[in-house]
């Protein structure tokens, strides 16, 4: 019997833009293909990445960019099938009687190749600066709209060690414990995963979300070309781990 049969709706969790795709888009087009309503929580805009030579490179450290990867988003999320898609900070992911918050990305450095830290320059709105227990809060607010089946985020390495990732599985943790929610990490490695899946029927779904998020990277044949030059082949195969 597989994780997903008993589904009938997931929240996934992701730190930027583009990592919806990227490391869930063809588990979300599984789950939608199989009648599962698949809900989408971004914590930040990722305006800090790097930005893909071209006709959008002038946005790259301008409030314009944070734009550019919100229209992104949603025609990724729409390419995907997603059922509806949500910001952190902003209600229904908002705590009860706070403000809505815009929480920053954080930034990162390269420390080896694979392996993400934290930037040497944070801002003070950034994700990980916000107060742990307000940042649980949100997504525990949203948990409580939505009553989710299941919760899919990153393990507690955040796949590559970005902080905003990292962050997001702290707080998601934090918030399906809260609320009693079934929680699953994404695993890239078979032999860690409780469920291990090929959904290479997905691939044209995927490259199509993918191409969507041109700011960030450029499609090539199988592959994706990041913003800063890492050549990564598109991938239909993902794990998922009960922690």
């Amino acid at each position: 019997m597989s994780l997903l049969d008993t589904l009938s709706s997931v929240l996934l969790v992701h730190a930027h833009p583009d990592d919806e795709t990227i490391t869930t888009g063809a588990l979300a087009a599984e789950l939608v293909a199989r009648g599962i309503r698949v809900y989408l929580l971004t914590a930040t805009r990722g305006e800090r990445g790097e930005v893909v030579a071209g006709p959008l490179f002038a946005l790259a450290g301008t409030d314009a960019l944070s734009l550019e990867r919100e229209r992104e988003l949603d025609r990724a999320a729409s390419a995907l099938g997603l059922t509806e898609r949500f910001w952190l900070g902003e209600a229904p992911a908002r705590a009860a009687g706070r403000t809505p918050r815009h929480y920053g990305d954080s930034g990162m450095t390269w420390i080896r190749p694979g392996l993400a830290g934290p930037a040497l320059d944070v801002d003070a709105a950034a994700l990980v600066r916000a107060p742990h227990a307000e940042v649980a809060a949100d997504v525990t607010a949203l948990l409580s709209h939505l009553t989710p089946s299941l919760v899919i985020s990153y393990d507690n390495g955040g796949g590559y060690g970005h902080p905003d990732h990292v962050r997001v599985h702290e707080i998601t943790l934090a918030a399906t414990r809260r609320t009693g929610t079934p929680f699953a990490e994404i695993v890239s490695d078979p032999g860690a995963a409780d469920e291990w899946f090929t959904l290479d029927r997905h691939l044209g779904t995927v490259t199509a979300a993918l191409r969507c998020h041109a700011s960030q990277l450029t499609v090539q044949g199988a592959h994706i070309v990041h913003s800063g030059g890492q050549r990564e082949e598109i991938t239909a195969s993902v794990g998922l781990r009960t922690p």
